[in-house]
């Protein structure tokens, strides 16, 4: 249940279900035309601009305690997914499911009815984001992705590959506005110089830095915290699917979003909202924290070497949650080996054409090539005269590791710390000298903490994503058995 505390705000005013007529001419064949982001008349070609949400406050910095759009309340459990409605054209009951569809076209009269008022099982959100690239441009955005990482690229899946079956999907996101306050207070360091050290045939670099003891304290407005409100998706370590592309083409040009009417799902598919705001809460606030911390930054150039907050704290004093659906082009593959498959995706933002995916690795030939590179890292060792010669050594493994990440892209991830609108005000600043530092190893403060994000779960590392998915295990093991155990 939602709190009795929480201010509800009823964003779909004037909406009604049943037929959504074109105000020129009264047909509802209506869709988008995503040329110009209105909604069109597929009958006399009439285009009008859709309606903008309504009621939800628009200035961050007067939010207090927790506002909620309607589309965004807690879903009902035992809500029925079945609408019947009656075609006021010809007066036959048509049924929609709404758990599939929000539209179905009367079958006497081929009139088609809509569902736009909002329902309490997650399908209809308080705003959308049209669609804005078409089929064939993020096509091309696909080809042009996997035609980078075609050399280690599975054969089956090279033979397989194509662009045909993409499909266009409104995903379920939540915008969350919040006005907060926040106290940071650690160590900074500037670097005054740094030199280096020979011992016998190795050289170490040594740092001098200036020590301040630092503070910030501000008001701050963050506009539209986006989160993924799908419960699979949210799911980024998945080792069956690669969830973490599809967070990564993010952000989204929110500011453009207006009030949701089912015609611009038409020829798309959507996935419904399956998580309430109390299920994102710390993950509203760990990002939160994240971008507020990251705000600070630009007060904090001086201290080249970072800083080490050694206190963080966060208020909100008040948040403002949006529903919305957002516009995205996916492609996805399965790859089958043995017992294990993995769903792997390339997703286009259909509002930017960031682009981002996963491809299936022909691990054998990542394997074998790695071998050739380590080799040629052992006779560079061998022969070149240099300080580091042992780092060769590694040159096998880093290339390993490198084109796997190139082909999986496991960390990838959206920067919502650096992506996110913010507004600083009431900036006050501590800045007192303490010490100086001399004879420092590590180019950064101990404990540097400025530009880190807190735990997310975002994404497996690369080598935890190859031990996982027993890649390497299973690849040496195949060329075993092939070789008779030789």
């Amino acid at each position: 249940m939602q709190s009795d505390d929480v201010k509800i705000v009823k964003t779909d005013v004037g909406a009604k279900d049943g037929q959504n007529k074109c105000p020129k001419c009264g047909a509802t064949d209506i869709s988008l035309n995503v040329n110009t982001g209105k909604l069109r008349c597929n009958f006399c070609r009439h285009e009008f601009s859709p309606e903008q949400v309504t009621g939800l406050e628009n200035d961050i910095t007067k939010l207090q305690g927790e506002v909620i759009g309607s589309g965004a309340q807690n879903i009902a459990p035992d809500t029925k997914d079945i609408i019947t409605l009656k075609c006021s054209s010809c007066g036959a009951e048509v049924v929609i499911d709404t758990a599939s569809a929000l539209q179905a076209k009367c079958h006497w009269c081929r009139n088609t009815l809509s569902i736009n008022a909002q329902i309490p099982n997650g399908t209809i959100p308080d705003a959308v984001l049209p669609f804005k690239i078409s089929k064939e441009e993020a096509r091309t955005q696909i080809k042009a992705f996997v035609k980078k990482r075609k050399f280690f690229a599975h054969p089956k899946f090279k033979e397989e590959f194509t662009t045909e079956n993409i499909m266009g999907v409104y995903f379920p996101y939540m915008m969350v506005d919040i006005n907060a306050h926040a106290y940071l207070s650690g160590e900074g360091e500037h670097l005054i110089r740094s030199y280096a050290r020979r011992s016998g045939n190795s050289t170490q670099m040594y740092y001098d830095a200036d020590v301040y003891h630092v503070e910030r304290e501000f008001d701050i407005a963050i506009d539209d915290l986006t989160i993924e409100s799908s419960k699979d998706k949210l799911n980024k370590v998945q080792t069956d699917k690669t969830n973490n592309v599809i967070n990564a083409i993010m952000p989204f040009d929110t500011e453009n979003c207006v009030k949701f009417n089912a015609n611009f799902l038409k020829g798309y598919t959507s996935e419904r909202r399956d998580t309430n705001t109390d299920e994102l809460s710390k993950i509203v606030e760990s990002q939160a924290k994240d971008v507020a911390r990251f705000a600070a930054n630009d007060s904090l150039k001086q201290y080249d070497r970072g800083v080490a907050w050694q206190r963080q704290d966060f208020s909100m004093k008040g948040r403002q949650w949006v529903s919305a659906y957002f516009p995205v082009w996916l492609y996805s593959y399965q790859q089958v080996s043995g017992n294990k498959k993995v769903l792997h995706y390339v997703a286009v933002n259909a509002r930017t054409k960031e682009t981002m995916g996963s491809v299936p690795i022909h691990m054998p030939k990542l394997i074998g090539i790695s071998v050739l590179v380590e080799i040629l890292g052992i006779f560079l060792m061998l022969f070149v005269d240099f300080d580091y010669n042992y780092l060769f050594l590694t040159l096998g493994f880093i290339f390993f590791f490198i084109m796997f990440a190139k082909y999986r892209n496991a960390s990838a991830r959206h920067e919502h710390e650096k992506d996110t609108k913010t507004s600083l005000t009431n900036l006050r600043k501590v800045d007192q000298y303490k010490m100086k530092r001399t004879g420092l190893r590590n180019p950064k403060i101990a404990g540097a903490n400025n530009t880190s994000v807190g735990p997310q779960n975002i994404g497996n590392n690369i080598l935890n994503s190859v031990i996982d998915s027993n890649l390497i295990t299973s690849t040496i093991k195949d060329i075993n058995d092939k070789s008779g155990g030789k």
